[in-house]
C-alpha cells in the first residue's frame, strides 16, 4: 500500500475516532468502531482491543476482528502472551515472526506477525490494542507510529466516554438518594424502615443482594433484620458475635469494611447463608447516629468486586440517611407513646373527678342516714336476732363512709397535682414534641413568648395535652403545609395562649 495513502487514511480515521464522543455515548460501541478504523488503516488479518478489569486485573476482550468465536471470552493475566506483556510493561511490541517469539500465544495457525500497543490513561495502562498479519515482517516503525497514534486517540475518546458515564451514574445516584431520603423520612415503622433501607441499598449499588444487621443493646452481637437477594426477602435468622466476623471491625472502628472474597474472611454460620445465595464480595457501612451505633448495612455481589471510592461514598451517604430516618422513626414512636400516655392521664383525671363528684353526692345522703339511724337508739337484748341486724347495718354504714372518704381522698390527691409552672416553658415542651410532625407536614411555626415568665397553677400533664391537641388540630387543617403562630400574654389575673394562622 502507498505510504502516503496510509497516512491520509490514518488522518481520516483519527478524525472519525475523535468524533465518536459526539456520535455515541456507549464505550462498548465506541471500542468496536475504533477497531473498525484501525482495521481500515492497517488492514490486518485479525485485530482486538482488550481492557484490564479493575476487579481482578485480568485482560478481557472487548472488541475483535477476524478472531475465532471461541476466543470472544478470552481472558489473559498480566504478563501472559504478547498482549499481557505489553499491558504489564506498558511498552509497544512488534513480533516480526511469531514462531520465534516465546511470548506468543497461538490464536490462528496462519498468523506470522503481531503488533501490540498499550492504551495509557494518565500514566496508567488500561488496555492493549493488537493487530495480526499472515505475512512475515508485516509491521515496521511506520506502522507502529500509526497504531500508537490511533491508540492514543482511542484511549482519549474511551476515557472521556467513561467520564461521561460516571457523571451520568453520579447524577442518577444523586437523584436516587434524594428519592430514597424522602421515602425513608416518611416511614415511621422501624421494622419496615430497616427492610426498606436494605432494599434501597441493593438498588442504589446495583448489587445482587443486601442486608441490614441490628446491634443488640449490649453492643456484643449483630442480629440479622433483613436479607435481600434480587427482589426477594430471604427468611433467615442469624446472630453474629462481633468477634467472629469482619462486621465487628465495622462496629469497633465505625468505618466501612470491604471484603473481596467472603470465603476467606468469614467463618461464622451466616457464611453458609451467603454461600447459598452465591454472594462473594461485600461492602459494609455502619449506621451511626451521634454516638450511638444502630447497626450495619451491607451490599453483596455474586462476583469478585472491588468497590471504588465513588461507590463507597454513595453507600456511606445512604447509611447516614438511614441513621437519620431510623432516629426519626424512633422519635415518632416516642411522641405517639407520649400522646397515648397523656390521653391515659387525661382519662384518669376525668375518672377521678367523676368519682369524686359521685362520692360527694353520696356522702350527703349517707351522712343523713347514719345520723337518723344512730338517733333511733335501737337497743335489743343479745339473744334478740334484731340485735345482730342493727350491728350489721351500723357496720355497713361505716364501711360505706370509709369508701366515700377514700374516693374523696383520691380526688383531693389529683387536685394536689397542680403545681406552679411557667406557661412559656410548657409551650416550648409542646413544640419539642411536635417539631418532627411540623417539619414532615412542611408547617412553619412561630412562637412569640411574652418577654417575662408567666407562672400559672396547673396540672402539667393536663395542660400539655390541651396544648398538644390545639396544635394537632391546627396541623390537620393544613394538609398542604402552612404557617402557625403561637403567642403568650398575660393581664393582671389571667394568662393567655393564642394560636393563629
Amino acid at each position: 500500500m502507498d505510504p502516503s495513502l496510509t497516512e491520509q487514511t490514518a488522518i481520516d480515521s483519527l478524525y472519525r475516532i475523535s468524533s465518536l464522543v459526539s456520535d455515541t455515548d456507549e464505550p462498548e460501541e465506541a471500542l468496536q468502531l475504533i477497531l473498525d478504523e484501525i482495521v481500515r488503516v492497517l488492514q490486518p488479518s485479525s485485530a482486538s482491543i482488550s481492557l484490564i478489569n479493575p476487579d481482578n486485573k485480568v485482560l478481557e476482550l472487548e472488541a475483535s476482528f477476524g478472531l475465532p468465536d471461541d476466543w470472544q471470552e478470552m481472558k489473559l493475566s498480566l504478563g501472559q502472551g504478547i498482549t499481557g506483556w505489553v499491558a504489564l510493561h506498558g511498552q509497544a511490541l512488534i513480533a516480526n515472526d511469531v514462531r520465534d517469539e516465546p511470548r506468543y500465544i497461538s490464536i490462528r495457525r496462519n498468523i506470522r506477525s503481531e503488533m501490540a500497543v498499550p492504551m495509557e490513561d494518565h500514566g496508567m495502562v488500561i488496555g492493549v490494542v493488537n493487530v495480526d498479519s499472515e505475512e512475515l515482517d508485516a509491521y515496521g516503525e511506520s506502522s507502529l507510529k500509526i497504531l500508537t497514534l490511533l491508540t492514543n486517540e482511542a484511549t482519549r475518546v474511551v476515557s472521556r466516554l467513561w467520564l461521561i458515564m460516571q457523571l451520568r451514574t453520579k447524577a442518577n445516584q444523586l437523584e436516587s438518594l434524594v428519592v430514597m431520603s424522602q421515602r425513608l423520612a416518611g416511614e415511621i415503622d422501624s421494622d419496615m424502615l430497616m427492610e426498606t433501607l436494605a432494599r434501597q441499598a441493593r438498588h442504589l449499588m446495583d448489587a445482587d443482594g443486601s442486608a441490614f444487621f441490628e446491634l443488640d443493646p449490649e453492643g456484643e452481637k449483630l442480629h440479622l433484620h433483613s436479607l435481600i437477594a434480587g427482589d426477594e426477602t430471604i427468611k433467615e435468622t442469624a446472630t453474629i458475635p462481633l468477634s467472629q466476623s469482619a462486621l465487628g471491625s465495622v462496629i469497633y472502628r465505625r468505618k466501612q469494611v470491604e471484603v473481596a472474597d467472603l470465603n476467606f474472611t468469614e467463618e461464622n454460620e451466616f457464611l453458609l447463608i451467603l454461600q447459598k445465595q452465591g454472594f462473594v464480595s461485600m461492602l459494609a457501612s455502619p449506621i451511626v447516629f451521634g454516638n450511638e451505633i444502630i447497626g450495619v448495612i451491607i451490599a453483596y455481589t455474586k462476583h469478585p468486586h472491588r468497590f471504588n471510592n465513588e461507590e463507597r461514598k454513595v453507600f456511606q451517604t445512604l447509611a447516614e440517611i438511614g441513621a437519620l430516618a431510623i432516629q426519626n422513626a424512633r422519635l415518632y414512636s416516642r411522641i405517639f407513646a407520649s400522646e397515648e400516655s397523656l390521653r391515659r392521664n387525661e382519662k384518669l383525671t376525668t375518672l377521678g373527678m367523676i368519682a369524686a363528684e359521685i362520692a360527694h353526692e353520696i356522702r350527703n345522703p349517707l351522712t343523713v342516714i347514719k345520723l337518723l339511724f344512730d338517733s333511733l337508739d335501737l337497743q335489743f337484748t343479745n339473744k334478740d336476732p334484731r340485735h345482730t341486724d342493727v350491728q350489721v347495718i351500723g357496720e355497713k354504714l361505716n364501711q360505706l363512709e370509709e369508701i366515700v372518704e377514700r374516693v374523696l381522698g383520691f380526688g383531693r390527691t389529683r387536685e394536689g397535682m397542680h403545681t406552679r409552672q411557667d406557661l412559656n416553658a410548657l409551650v416550648d415542651d409542646t413544640l419539642k414534641l411536635m417539631r418532627l410532625k411540623l417539619h414532615q407536614q412542611k408547617i412553619d411555626l412561630q412562637f412569640e413568648p411574652l418577654a417575662s415568665s408567666i407562672y400559672v397553677d396547673v396540672n402539667k400533664g393536663q395542660i400539655l395535652q390541651v396544648m398538644l391537641n390545639l396544635v394537632l388540630n391546627a396541623t390537620q387543617a393544613m394538609p398542604e403545609g402552612g404557617h402557625i403562630r403561637l403567642e403568650t400574654s398575660a393581664d393582671e389575673n389571667t394568662a393567655h395562649l393564642t394560636i393563629s394562622r
